[in-house]
């Protein structure tokens, strides 16, 4: 009976994806990829038939695995809330934890919104867990210890992150055992103001993805089925694969900045890893408030996908302006893309087939990774700021003027020819404007979905991840020129 030595499964909200890998000495090779709706009445459907379909596709009768990896994210993510004390560094602190924790961030809460808002806001939302931030270590305690007490009056169930001042922790904690409240301490994930730490909160986090994940219908199995009892956000996974391509292992040295671009039924998420900034002193990096110098970023444009959002890039870019894109125009055709976006938000597992459509979804990719991507890079400063010292003609914000490599991944990437991908992402960088976007980048196409996979292996096979991203991802730069 035919074995692989590694499957990795990503559960999607629309589909269940399935890829399979053998060792040849120290190398993994890809054997082939396939995919099944997912069925999220119960999950463990989705994942039989996505096999079924892959060992279809091997012409075995099926498929058994040595080892098995997985990435989700048909939970959802936490839903999370975010408690601070200063609004701007809270909303940065919050969205840093949880950029590849499998959580989204739906309230930010500061010492400037009231007391009775910041109740009603936890009672309302019911999030999965609070982020309790505020103060750099030695410094303000009054915020954390009044949140704690918000925090016990609003009687939620929530799970809350400890991840303040250092010194007000023990008293904070003791604050929320008291009230009955479940906690998890971690360091400050702003020790000082030049610095974020948020490695452990999110750590945390996905160990409450994971709990999660247990209460899904039919997930539970899927963590029986893994091998390292562990199930990573898909956006994390994805992340974890970017910073292995650039940053390398201990044997093997990576390929530098990296640019990724992730565009999906229901957002277009943005990922960069710079390592050129890994050494930067904090008079280098300054403010955290005011730059992304952080070697990892994300962003998410939750409202431009390509099926699910489609009418919200329709309404971001006007009709005419998405048209435009592919050379279109008139008002008939304003009147088509706008009935066909909320034709798509409808009927999500929509295939176009004939050429206007196809036009159509073009368009629209272009149109969401244009968004996307200035509004995840950085800008050259158009007027005064003195507050945070800003002045004209200087960049700000995250700058990625030296990115070497823009990876595409998607749908529409791995159903597009070579030539009809490249003029995309071409199109899509077309228009830099004062955005700091690369100035002269390879583009690759990511055309077997297989970053998700390369980093739910990063950590067991690096060496071998990184290999197999070269032979199976970076190849692609060379055969799109």
């Amino acid at each position: 009976m035919p074995q692989v030595d590694l499957l990795v499964y990503d559960v999607g909200s629309t589909y269940t994806k399935v890829s399979a890998f053998n060792r040849f000495g120290t190398n993994l090779m890809f054997i082939g990829r396939s995919q099944a709706p997912t069925t999220v009445e119960n999950i463990e459907i989705g994942l039989i038939k996505a096999c079924h379909n892959l060992a279809h596709d091997l012409q075995w009768t099926e498929v058994i695995s040595s080892r098995t990896l997985a990435t989700s994210s048909a939970a959802g993510g936490l839903r999370m809330v975010a408690m601070g004390y200063m609004p701007r560094v809270t909303a940065k602190a919050a969205k840093e934890v949880a950029m590849s924790a499998g959580a989204r961030v739906l309230e930010i809460i500061s010492h400037e919104t009231p007391v009775d808002f910041r109740l009603e806001v936890l009672q309302e939302i019911k999030p999965d867990i609070i982020l309790l931030a505020g103060g750099t270590d030695g410094g303000d305690q009054d915020s954390l210890l009044e949140n704690a007490e918000v925090i016990v009056n609003s009687k939620t169930h929530s799970v809350v992150i400890i991840a303040g001042n250092i010194e007000a922790q023990p008293k904070v904690a003791e604050v929320l055992k008291i009230g009955g409240i479940r906690t998890i301490r971690v360091p400050n994930v702003m020790p000082t103001i030049h610095e974020l730490k948020v490695k452990p909160a999110r750590e945390a986090i996905h160990q409450e993805f994971i709990r999660q994940i247990t209460r899904a219908r039919g997930l539970g199995r899927l963590l029986e089925i893994v091998s390292n009892g562990r199930v990573f956000p898909t956006p994390g996974a994805v992340l974890m694969g970017t910073e292995l391509l650039a940053l390398g292992t201990h044997e093997k040295e990576g390929y530098g900045n990296i640019l990724v671009i992730d565009i999906g039924g229901a957002t277009t998420d943005v990922h960069s890893v710079l390592p050129d900034l890994a050494n930067l002193t904090k008079e280098e990096k300054g403010l955290v408030v005011s730059n992304e110098k952080q070697l990892s970023y994300r962003t998410v444009e939750g409202n431009l996908g390509l099926r699910v959002s489609a009418a919200g890039i329709v309404e971001t870019v006007g009709a005419s302006g998405v048209l435009a894109k592919v050379g279109l125009a008139g008002e008939g055709l304003t009147k088509e893309i706008q009935v066909y976006a909320q034709y798509l938000e409808k009927h999500t597992g929509h295939i176009s087939t004939h050429e206007k459509e196809i036009n159509f979804d073009k368009a629209l990719a272009i149109g969401a990774i244009e968004i996307a991507i200035k509004r995840h890079a950085g800008y050259i400063a158009q007027s005064f700021d003195p507050v945070l010292g800003i002045v004209p003609g200087i960049p700000v914000g995250r700058d990625l003027r030296k990115v070497q490599r823009v990876i595409a991944v998607g749908g529409i990437f791995a159903h597009s020819t070579k030539e009809e991908a490249l003029e995309i992402l071409q199109k899509s960088f077309a228009n830099r404007g004062i955005s700091l976007l690369p100035e002269n980048p390879e583009f690759v196409v990511d055309h077997n979905y297989q970053l998700y996979t390369i980093g739910a292996m990063a950590e067991e096979y690096p060496n071998e991840a990184l290999t197999l991203a070269e032979n199976n991802i970076l190849k692609e730069a060379k055969n799109l020129d």
